[in-house]
Parts: C-alpha cells; sequence; structure tokens
C-alpha cells in the first residue's frame, strides 16, 4: 500500500512568521552585531558590551541568526558564515548592510500592509505614492544605501557592452540613482562621457559618486521626469536599469520610443529587468517580484522576455538578446535597430 506523505502547517507557518527573521536581521544590522563578532567578540556578554546592548538579548537575538543561518554557535561563542563576513561585516568592501533601510522602509513596507487592496484593485492604491513624487526622500534614500548591491550587476552589464572600449561614445543612464551603472561603464570606456537622468535631488547621490569612483570630469546630469525631459542625442549607449518595471506596457512603449529619438545610429538600449519566464512562476526571485509591483506601483509588472521584446520591436528594435545576470537575480537586455 503506497503511503500518503504528510500533510503539515510548516510552509503557511514559516511564511506567515517571515516578518520576524526580516525584523531581526534589520536589528542585528543596526546593533552592527556582525561587525563586533568579524573584530573577535564572540560571546554574549562581550557583543552586548561593544553593542551598547543588554546581553540576554544579544544572546537571543544571536541564537535565533543561528537558527537562521547567518552565524555558526559552539558552546557560547558566535561566529560568522563565510557569506556574512563578506556582506554583513560593515568593514567587508562587498558590505550589503544599507539595503535593509531601504527595502524595509514605511515607504516599502506600506503597499503590502494593503495588498489585499491592491489585489482588488489591480494595482497599488496607496494615497500619495512616493515612488512617483520627484521630492521624495525615499529615492535618495534607496541611492544611498542600495549603491553597493549594484555594483556586481552593473560590472556584468559594462562587460556585456560590445564596443571598442577607446572608442569616444555619449552613454545615457536614466533613472540613474546612485549613477552606479553609469559611473562603472565609464570606467570601462575612458572616453565615455556619462550623462544621468533622474530627478535633481537623487542626482546629487550621482554626483557624490562619480566624485568618489573617478569619473566626475565625464559625468553630467539631466536633472527632471524622464518622461518630460529633454535627452538629446546621439547617445551609443543607453543604460534603463530597473525602470520599465514601474509601468504598464502603453507607457513602456512610449518612452522606450522617446529613447530611440535619443539614440545614435547603431547605438544600443541596454535594459536591466526582473525577467520571470513564460509560466510567470520560474525563477521564484524574478516571478515573485511581480508582487513587488502589485504592491508598490499602480500598474507596473515583471514582464517576460516575449513582453519586453514586443515593446521594443514595436518601436523599430529587431536586436534583442537576453542574458541572465548571475550577480543578481536579473537579466539584461541589449536592444538594437
Amino acid at each position: 500500500m503506497q503511503q500518503t506523505a504528510q500533510v503539515t502547517p510548516e510552509l503557511f507557518w514559516d511564511t506567515m512568521v517571515a516578518f520576524q527573521r526580516s525584523a531581526a536581521l534589520k536589528a542585528a544590522v543596526d546593533l552592527e552585531l556582525f561587525t563586533r563578532i568579524g573584530e573577535g567578540k564572540e560571546s554574549a556578554a562581550d557583543i552586548a558590551a561593544a553593542a551598547g546592548a543588554a546581553e540576554r538579548g544579544v544572546r537571543i537575538l544571536c541564537d535565533s541568526l543561528t537558527v537562521m543561518g547567518f552565524l555558526i554557535k559552539a558552546g557560547s561563542s558566535y561566529r560568522l558564515t563565510d557569506a556574512t563576513a563578506m556582506f554583513l561585516d560593515k568593514k567587508s568592501p562587498a558590505y550589503l548592510g544599507t539595503a535593509m533601510d531601504f527595502i524595509l522602509s514605511p515607504q516599502q513596507r506600506r503597499g503590502f500592509d494593503d495588498l489585499t487592496n491592491a489585489v482588488k484593485n489591480g494595482g497599488s492604491s496607496v494615497k500619495g505614492d512616493a515612488s512617483m513624487d520627484p521630492n521624495s526622500e525615499m529615492w535618495v534614500t534607496f541611492a544611498r544605501n542600495m549603491a553597493p548591491l549594484m555594483f556586481p550587476t552593473a560590472q556584468a552589464v559594462a562587460e556585456h557592452i560590445d564596443i571598442d572600449a577607446s572608442r569616444e561614445i555619449k552613454v545615457l543612464d536614466i533613472a540613474a540613482g546612485h549613477g552606479i551603472y553609469g559611473i562603472v561603464v565609464g570606467q570601462k570606456f575612458p572616453n565615455a562621457q556619462i550623462y544621468g537622468a533622474d530627478w535633481e535631488n537623487v542626482l546629487s547621490v550621482a554626483k557624490e559618486n562619480a566624485t568618489k569612483f573617478g569619473v566626475a570630469d565625464r559625468y553630467h546630469t539631466i536633472a527632471g521626469d524622464a518622461f518630460t525631459s529633454d535627452f538629446g542625442t546621439g547617445f551609443d549607449v543607453i543604460l534603463v536599469p530597473n525602470f520599465l518595471h514601474h509601468f504598464d506596457v502603453e507607457t513602456c512603449e512610449k518612452f522606450i520610443a522617446k529613447l530611440n529619438d535619443a539614440l545614435a545610429e547603431g547605438g544600443r538600449i541596454v535594459t536591466v529587468e526582473f525577467v520571470p519566464n513564460e509560466d510567470r512562476i520560474s525563477p521564484p526571485p524574478e516571478a515573485m517580484f511581480s508582487l513587488v509591483m502589485l504592491a508598490a506601483t499602480p500598474a507596473g509588472d515583471a514582464y517576460t522576455f516575449a513582453e519586453l521584446k514586443a515593446m521594443f520591436e514595436k518601436n523599430g528594435f529587431t536586436q534583442n538578446q537576453l542574458t541572465a545576470l548571475n550577480a543578481m537575480p536579473q537579466h539584461l537586455l541589449i536592444s538594437m535597430r
């Protein structure tokens, strides 16, 4: 007789309490627990003294982080995993803890607090949508805190731009934010002039990063709304990282038409997006991004390759090549006429 696998509520329970895990991780980042442990403070008492926290609180938090897989415990001592040491120790050049200030910000969470109504409406109806407000500090927070997370993807993007590195080229970076995509391209192409387009308050962060990474003399800004700003013409490369997913198909198509007018002969549009497979349920990180857009925007989505390809083909881009980016769960789409 065939035995049926036991049915348990484990998935339900784990999903229902998932907020507890993100809260624990944020508390650890806020208290710099991973950095303290990386410095050699391995007992709850020593970590607590360095963090200015109660020993009991630190012990419970560290035990929880061990259960979650962020720490390793031996006796009463805690140590970092290889991944935690790389990404959550502030002394690591690959530190990513700042991303939590954006991902777990009230502006990002409130769409999920109202997700039931977003499902009923087919999109977010949260009043005062910060993502569309040119004066919103949300995107300044994004630019400052998410930049470290963007470097691996930006480097992968730059490596896929097939242009002679000695050429003089013009590069337009749409919704530049932190400016990392354009800056990394500028580092690879020493004769490139980079133009970052975004709202004025956000571009201040891009200009800071351009100075920090040595391309300030070639970094220019175009302040304003991407849909109404005058980009000019003659761009050999137009970078469109993580932008199209905020809007419906018709809006995306109109925007691509605008980019087409700004593109030089032989130029290319380089798009970075979360691109689920045609089944829209795989791979999981890219498929789940549609839910983020449902909660955060009135009509945005994670578009499949077929959908993106159709948008670009409608505007005369007959060559569309999709490449998976191993640095992040995203894809790179290079479109040429």
